[in-house]
């Protein structure tokens, strides 16, 4: 449980593809699209749905398809933001362009990181990283679709108790986005990586260097107004306060928090605030407000994992889809190859047949002329 919440973040991170070449109005509108994702989800979705409607370009719509998507984890409707996946990868089909294939495979990756299908989402990383080779070098877009694909491997590796090895994907990732020359564009998801590199030092016993990371991930996300990742960051200084035996500090961080991500009602945030501060009303002797808190806690947690089935049974159902098309094209493949063996083995019965039947022929050809000679 504990380990999802903190990563939990990640959603936020990985949808927020550059957007350029729009008409002006149009190109602010996705701009305040994606600065609303996190603190008013709703907001955002209602002025890209606006954009959809009159789109007519296959990668723009492509591109809103994928902010809907990240709105939706940010509202935690797992199975909301998979319906939008799936409609970006039926335009996806029709474009051979490497950066739209990089920027939706990632997304995608990102979808079954957090159904927890990590062997897929490593692969289709693996796949990305095909298109990533063929994106200019020293490019905006290559530097941000490389920073997100080695945040999200990071990611998947702190989920499976590797903080080690998190922690080099996680440095490897700031690295790119610190090469990108607008480096205001990559706060967001530089603050977000911060907050998971606190919680790889909480796990690996180093609360001085988790500090740091907080501090880090809450100053990059004031500076762009970011309520709910500020908050997040709030939570894991909390967690080291609340360690440090330090409960009445945690609490004045955890109601700050819980302030903050009010108006993005992320369930995962609210349930990792509520579970700390449970705890430390618990440890502080109050049990009236561990029990508030705590079935806040059970209530949201249950909340967020009926989202999560949904999205988990949509995807089961779209995945027997899938495999039952793949399994009628390999047997109509199967069926054309027959069909090609038998046409083939036809061909070469007649021809077989042909040269028989003019071998006899000439054979009795031949044996009548030697009939006539004898007979002279």
């Amino acid at each position: 449980m504990k380990h999802f919440i903190h990563i939990i973040l990640m959603s936020l991170l990985f949808f927020q593809a550059p957007l350029a070449g729009q008409k002006i109005s149009d190109d602010s509108l996705m701009k305040i699209a994606n600065q609303e994702i996190y603190n008013n989800p709703d907001k955002a979705i209602n002025i890209v749905k606006k954009l959809l409607r009159k789109e007519k370009d296959l990668n723009k719509s492509i591109k809103i398809y994928l902010i809907l998507s990240t709105a939706g984890i940010a509202k935690r409707n797992f199975d909301e933001s998979l319906q939008y996946i799936l409609k970006a990868r039926e335009l996806v089909q029709k474009t051979n362009d490497p950066k739209i294939q990089t920027s939706f495979l990632i997304a995608a990756a990102i979808q079954y990181q957090q159904m927890e299908l990590f062997s897929k989402s490593l692969e289709t990383l693996d796949e990305a990283d095909g298109y990533l080779v063929k994106l200019p070098e020293d490019s905006y877009l290559k530097h941000f679709e490389t920073a997100r694909s080695f945040a999200l491997r990071g990611m998947i590796y702190k989920s499976q108790s590797n903080p080690e090895i998190a922690l080099q994907e996680f440095l490897i990732a700031i690295r790119n986005f610190e090469k990108i020359k607008e480096e205001e564009k990559t706060y967001f998801n530089q603050s977000i990586i911060y907050y998971n590199i606190g919680h790889c030092y909480l796990s690996l016993n180093q609360p001085d260097n988790a500090e740091k990371a907080f501090m880090k991930s809450m100053n990059l996300a004031g500076l762009i107004k970011a309520k709910s990742l500020e908050a997040f960051a709030l939570k894991g200084l909390a967690e080291i306060n609340k360690q440090k035996h330090q409960n009445q500090e945690a609490l004045k961080l955890l109601i700050k928090a819980e302030n903050l991500g009010r108006e993005a009602g992320d369930l995962s945030l609210n349930e990792g605030i509520y579970k700390e501060m449970a705890d430390n009303y618990l440890a502080m002797g109050n049990p009236n407000l561990y029990q508030v808190y705590s079935r806040k806690y059970f209530e949201t947690k249950f909340k967020r994992e009926q989202s999560e089935l949904s999205s988990i049974n949509h995807a089961i159902d779209v995945h027997n889809i899938e495999t039952q098309k793949k399994s009628e094209k390999l047997t109509i493949r199967y069926n054309y190859f027959i069909a090609g063996m038998i046409i083939v083995g036809l061909f070469i019965v007649s021809i077989f047949s042909y040269l028989v039947m003019k071998i006899r022929k000439q054979n009795k050809k031949y044996q009548n002329e030697i009939k006539k000679l004898i007979k002279d």
